[in-house]
């Protein structure tokens, strides 16, 4: 049974408590199992017979099927114990709870057919890890205020939350039913706006009330706000993956304008503004980018040359060129829109790291390979054209994802892992 998350509203949880109310349905596995690896005999659901696999499915349905766990990359006990703690609470059934780890130990165990190309750093970073309180809600999209808080969309449990990283506390709000926020990104009085993934809409919480405001999307077939960032005029600026659309909201009107992507099947995906003004779009489902007349919203497509490629996300350095994951094919990408020139470079883990996330911090490009376990954090120098990685400890599970990655006010960076229920901030030392 599902806890009811309105009766939380505004609840404080301090550093390192643990929850006991949480939904059981293991909603984040679906993010840590995607790849590949070796499938033992088993039925129709994918599960081999044994002991343990009734309790399998009964607890693993709730919010995806039992197939995407022969596509795993396996775990030990311990490693499958800890990651299905950061979805579901089983303290009061212990004897399911070490059943189920022996059973996936013993049928799923670790395979390396995702292990990543490691570069050796010539500098250190830091992982600073917050648990979020509610499990299996695929916390996501990191954010700091103005104030140094951090906010993330809590995106399977309908909710966002906040972290103070001086003290570790963390207040989670519940968001209007069916939201399923996908991000969150904050305007110049800290208030919250997120996107509302599954209603419809975009939406704002004032934190120091509670309040929500909704602002539906104006044509029916606008049904998923995604990704979305403010410009400096404070206009926000999203997009509509599955719709094929960009939008404007004006936050003094409400007033929200929708453009649609010039070719079917765009998927508008990750979206960031340059020094003038003008959004520029990564496309998912086609190899392109669009760019956006912030006055006409007129959209111009910028064609990419690899057949295959779609891209999650981009980011603009402070030169005024793009810098793109090549998602389709494990590759990263520049393009530069005063010479119209495009350049990629292989990513170290080859054609299967689905980089996803993308930031530039002082002229350097960070992203990560998703496909990878453990999922990866890259640093490329463009004047060395030269790697350097690291393994994501996510908690020492290892189940992934990142899916978006943003700097902090001193130059450093936020990241998720949504698999194992956690905010992250690496710390870049020089």
């Amino acid at each position: 049974m599902c806890d009811n998350p309105t009766a939380n509203r505004n609840k404080l949880w301090n550093k390192g408590r643990n929850t006991s109310w949480a939904c059981h349905a293991m909603a984040a596995l679906a993010v840590a199992l995607g790849g590949g690896g070796f499938i033992p005999p088993a039925g129709a659901d994918g599960l081999p017979a044994g002991a343990g696999r009734e309790q399998v499915q009964t607890y693993c349905t709730g919010c995806h099927g039992t197939n995407l766990i022969p596509r795993s990359s396996g775990y030990d006990r311990r490693g499958w114990r800890d990651l299905t703690a950061t979805m579901i609470d089983l303290s009061a059934v212990p004897e399911d709870r070490a059943v189920i780890a022996d059973y996936l130990a013993t049928h799923f165990p670790p395979n390396d057919r995702r292990t990543p190309v490691i570069i050796p750093a010539k500098r250190d970073i830091t992982f600073t890890e917050w648990v979020v309180p509610t499990l299996g809600q695929r916390p996501r999209d990191p954010v700091q205020a103005q104030d140094g808080a951090v906010w993330w969309a809590g995106q399977w449990g309908n909710l966002i939350g906040r972290i103070d990283p001086a003290s570790g506390e963390m207040t989670e709000y519940p968001m209007p039913a069916g939201a399923h926020p996908h991000t969150v990104t904050v305007d110049t009085a800290d208030r919250v706006w997120y996107t509302g993934n599954r209603n419809g809409t975009v939406g704002v919480l004032d934190p120091s009330t509670g309040d929500i405001t909704e602002y539906p999307m104006p044509d029916p077939a606008a049904r998923d706000p995604h990704s979305a960032i403010f410009d400096a005029e404070g206009i926000l600026w999203f997009t509509l993956q599955h719709s094929n659309m960009i939008g404007r909201l004006d936050p003094v009107t409400g007033a929200v304008s929708l453009t649609t992507a010039p070719s079917a099947k765009s998927k508008p995906y990750g979206i960031k503004i340059d020094a003038d003004g003008v959004p520029w779009v990564a496309c998912n489902g086609r190899p392109c980018l669009l760019r956006v007349d912030r006055d006409t919203m007129d959209v111009r497509e910028v064609a990419l040359p690899t057949p295959g490629t779609t891209v999650r996300r981009l980011d603009i350095a402070d030169d005024g060129t793009i810098w793109y994951v090549n998602s389709g094919q494990g590759r990263l990408g520049h393009y530069d829109p005063d010479s119209d020139k495009i350049r990629e470079w292989p990513s170290p883990s080859g054609a299967a790291a689905h980089p996803y996330a993308i930031a530039v911090i002082d002229g350097i490009v960070w992203y990560n390979e998703s496909g990878m376990r453990p999922d990866t954090l890259i640093r490329f120098d463009p004047e060395t054209e030269s790697f350097e990685s690291w393994a994501i400890p996510s908690g020492g599970v290892h189940a992934g994802i990142v899916r978006h990655m943003r700097a902090t006010a001193d130059g450093n960076l936020l990241i998720h892992q949504s698999g194992t229920n956690r905010i992250m901030l690496v710390t870049i030392k020089p």
